[in-house]
């Protein structure tokens, strides 16, 4: 310990440096320079900081700011998670940068996540709408919870001595404007559905839509390879289609071609015979084509392609089934949701919960359920007419 000289006012002050350990990071020592106004004070800190290190409780002093962390983490990350998912949390991260991105992680508080929550609802909207206007609850939350697994981590990582996001939620006040204010499209009706496929049946990407409406994802189509995916059925037998692969778009971008996000999501599927003879149709309207361009057209193993045999994308997909939507004068809605459309049917028909999760590619049935089957009016037609029978009429 050093007695330093009188300063300007007249006042002594005590010195000392306590180690702290290694930084975790580099290996290299780690120390900390403690000046108080007497030696009383300076030994309680060396005690304080010298026991928070020995019981590892011990968190140094760092000037890392906010937007540093969450570089730090994302790289973390990126081990563990699909490019695709990391270029999401990325993207979910822009305003927070924006907002409170300068700030030292150390001296964020809870009253500075819940103010940027709070104006993120309130004006966040950058996207798919006014910009400056309220964002959905959903989308808040979900960025909400990343920003909570990101402080966690610094937690564990002896950044910072708490999660200041741990508590922060969205108003109640917010949430009930939200479910006033969103009008949420639902997915197309059995009706619907069935519109659509008859309006297609003359399309060039029939048999590829026809997918989608079979439950598999736009990615999961765009994945699709002739030889090495689709089994045509045999004599009395169906044929299979192979889900391996997916080809996504990374920030409506570029594609990516990448194995499926988990393993339930690998998995064969029956041909019924309507899918058989659209895939076996289509692949022969592929062979004219490649006859009729020569040279010109190009040499490509996907199912889902173009005329000249260049790979589809799920946006190039996507905007062709919009297209075929206004044409047929049938509600807009998003491909993906045919999914929901798919998966409520063989609910409704009885199919299994777990063969519905094997389907969709899901290892928990009961999320199959919760975010896919959502039972409308037009749905509950059998048990009206139970009550019906139950009540005597």
């Amino acid at each position: 310990m050093k007695k330093l000289p009188p300063n300007a006012k007249g006042q002594v002050r005590y010195r000392a440096v306590v180690d702290i350990g290694n930084d975790p990071a580099t290996g290299k020592r780690r120390q900390l320079t403690i000046t108080k106004p007497t030696a009383k004070e300076v030994k309680a800190e060396i005690s304080r900081l010298t026991h928070q290190r020995d019981t590892g409780a011990l968190v140094a002093p760092s000037k890392i700011t906010l937007s540093e962390w969450l570089d730090e983490w994302l790289e973390r990350k990126a081990r563990y998670v699909e490019v695709t998912t990391i270029e999401k949390y990325r993207l979910m991260f822009v305003t927070l940068r924006e907002d409170l991105g300068e700030a030292r992680l150390q001296e964020l508080t809870e009253d500075d996540v819940q103010g940027y929550v709070d104006r993120l609802v309130s004006t966040g909207r950058r996207r798919g709408g006014k910009t400056g206007t309220r964002l959905s609850v959903a989308w808040v939350e979900s960025i909400l919870v990343r920003v909570r697994e990101a402080l966690d981590q610094a937690v564990i990582r002896k950044v910072v001595t708490a999660n200041v996001a741990a508590q922060v939620r969205v108003s109640l006040a917010d949430k009930k404007q939200d479910r006033a204010e969103q009008t949420r499209e639902k997915p197309w009706t059995v009706a619907e559905v069935q519109t659509f496929i008859r309006g297609i049946a003359d399309d060039r990407l029939f048999a590829p839509l026809l997918l989608s409406l079979m439950g598999l994802r736009p990615a999961e189509v765009c994945g699709l390879q002739w030889e090495r995916d689709v089994t045509p059925g045999a004599e009395g037998a169906l044929g299979q289609i192979a889900l391996t692969t997916t080809r996504t778009m990374v920030g409506n971008a570029y594609t990516v071609e990448k194995s499926t996000k988990t393993l339930a999501g690998e998995r064969t599927l029956p041909l019924p015979p309507l899918m058989d003879k659209a895939l076996r149709s289509y692949k022969a309207r592929q062979a004219a084509e490649r006859l009729a361009a020569g040279e010109g057209h190009a040499v490509s193993p996907y199912v889902a392609v173009d005329e000249l045999g260049a790979p589809l994308n799920t946006r190039a997909l996507r905007e062709h089934a919009y297209g075929l939507m206004k044409r047929l004068g049938l509600r807009r809605v998003r491909l993906y949701d045919a999914r929901h459309s798919c998966l409520k049917a063989l609910a409704v028909a009885g199919v299994p919960d777990i063969v519905l999760a094997a389907w969709a590619g899901h290892t928990n049935a009961s999320f199959t359920k919760k975010k896919y089957v959502q039972i409308g009016v037009e749905d509950m037609a059998e048990a009206a007419a139970a009550w019906e029978k139950f009540a005597g009429a």
